[in-house]
Order: C-alpha cells, then sequence, then structure tokens
C-alpha cells in the first residue's frame, strides 16, 4: 500500500482517491471557491454601483452645460387707419321720440275688507275691463292731454305703501291661554274687584255677563267687548274688571306664542 501524506491533500484529493476524476463532479468542486469568490465580488460591486447611481447621474449632468433660451424680440408694426373722405356725409342723428300723449286715468283702487256696518252704499263700484282699456289706473279719475308728458316718464312713481296686516287671532289652540295661577285665582280676582251696580241691585237684575277678549301673543288683553250683557250696569263693570286683569299666559300653536279669543261667563247674583 503506498504511503501518502494526506495533510498536505485537499479535501477534494481525498475525496475522489481512487475515483475516476475526469468525472465533472470533481472538476466543479475544485472550481467551486474561485467561481465563489468572483461572484461575491462582482455582487459587491454591483451593490455599491447601485447606490452611487444617483450621485454619478447628478455628476455627470452637471459637466454637461444647459442650453440657455434665447429670447427673442419681435416689433409688431399695426397698419394705419384708413384716412376718412371728407365727401363722405356724416352719419344721420337718431330719430327723435316723442313722448307718448298722457293717456285718461281712472280711479281704482284695491278694495279693502270691511265690515257690513262699515261699507257705504254711496262708494262706486269698481270699473269693468273695458273701462280699465286704454287707460291708466290712478286714485282720481280725470281725462288726458295728448300735448303733455307722463308724469312717469318724467319722475320716479311714488312708493307703494303696504297695508299693515293684523295678526291672525286663533280661536281654538294646542294649548289655550290661562290666568297665571289657574282658575280659582282668577275667579277670586273677579270676586275681589268686582263691584254690583246700585241700579242693578235696586231693580232685582241677576245673571251671566259674557266677556269676549283677546290675549295677545303676549299675555295683554285686548279687544274686550260683551258678547251678551243682563244690563243695569253690569255690562260695564264686568268688562272693566277683565280689563285690569294682569297679563296672562298666552296661548301657543305648534310651540309658538299666538293671538287667541277668549270667552269668560261672569256670574251676577244677589245674596237673599
Amino acid at each position: 500500500m503506498e504511503n501518502k501524506d494526506y495533510m498536505k491533500l485537499s479535501m477534494d484529493e481525498i475525496v475522489f482517491e481512487g475515483r475516476n476524476k475526469s468525472y465533472g463532479a470533481y472538476l466543479l468542486r475544485k472550481i467551486y471557491d474561485d467561481n465563489m469568490a468572483r461572484s461575491a465580488i462582482l455582487g459587491i460591486l454591483l451593490f455599491i454601483l447601485g447606490i452611487s447611481m444617483p450621485m454619478i447621474i447628478k455628476m455627470v449632468k452637471g459637466w454637461i452645460p444647459e442650453k440657455a433660451d434665447k429670447e427673442i424680440m419681435k416689433e409688431v408694426v399695426l397698419a394705419d387707419a384708413p384716412p376718412l373722405d371728407p365727401k363722405k356725409p356724416p352719419p344721420p342723428p337718431p330719430p327723435k321720440v316723442e313722448p307718448p300723449p298722457i293717456k285718461d286715468q281712472i280711479k281704482f283702487v284695491p278694495p279693502k275688507v270691511k265690515k257690513d256696518e262699515e261699507v257705504k252704499e254711496e262708494e262706486p263700484p269698481p270699473p269693468t275691463i273695458e273701462e280699465l282699456k286704454d287707460k291708466e289706473i290712478a286714485t282720481e279719475t280725470k281725462e288726458g292731454d295728448k300735448n303733455g308728458i307722463d308724469a312717469s316718464l318724467l319722475e320716479p312713481p311714488p312708493p307703494v305703501v303696504e297695508e299693515k296686516k293684523e295678526e291672525e287671532v286663533f280661536k281654538f289652540v294646542e294649548q289655550m291661554p290661562a290666568y297665571p295661577d289657574g282658575d280659582a285665582a282668577m275667579m277670586k280676582y273677579i270676586r275681589e274687584h268686582i263691584r254690583y251696580p246700585a241700579i242693578a241691585k235696586e231693580n232685582g237684575i241677576e245673571g251671566t255677563v259674557v266677556i269676549q277678549f283677546v290675549v295677545t301673543k303676549d299675555g295683554d288683553i285686548q279687544r274686550v267687548q260683551v258678547a251678551r250683557g243682563i244690563g243695569g250696569g253690569c255690562d260695564e263693570e264686568a268688562a272693566r274688571v277683565v280689563k285690569s286683569m294682569p297679563n296672562w299666559k298666552p296661548g301657543k300653536h305648534n310651540g309658538k306664542a299666538v293671538p287667541v279669543s277668549f270667552t269668560l261667563p261672569i256670574r251676577f247674583k244677589l245674596e237673599g
């Protein structure tokens, strides 16, 4: 047996001892270390190149001079206006517009809602459509002037004054008005403040006076009137006491305070 110094042999020599070294595995194992060293060096170089690429690009751009934009000045010459022809006549002036003549005016006042006793029969009825044709509506009736000028063309028309509408008074609401401390306190107030009229006492007049009034949205008592009376001064006394009452709690509709009409009976009875 041949003596060999295995300490000097490589791992590949020991493994492939007595085998076919011409086989591919032996060659691959022999050049493996050299290939790994080359691959590691190449990988490190590519990594360094990738990190340094932005800096290299920036440096290369700095070496290339930038092209300056050239400013070009152009001169624009406007053409002269065509000369005026002295033989050509000037344009004619606009035609004069004559103001329209003053039309006939007819009185027409918007109708107002009134009570039957306030309506006056001598008031003329409103004009018909045929009477308003070719006429202007005004507050008085007068004839027009063909040679005159309509005043509406010379000065602005007077401002229209709108009639102030009275606030709607409700009869029934979700929360009716009430005396501050309740009905018992209201009856006590009436007993303490009412004075039986002397004429009613002398004539033995008794009965119930019905007073109607409006409790405003602020709680004030207004429009006090006698809906049904018994005479003898009792009607006036009942109205006086109602007017002297303190403010009530106003009625409410949809959560909002509104004026409400209220009816209150007050009984007059002589003590036997």
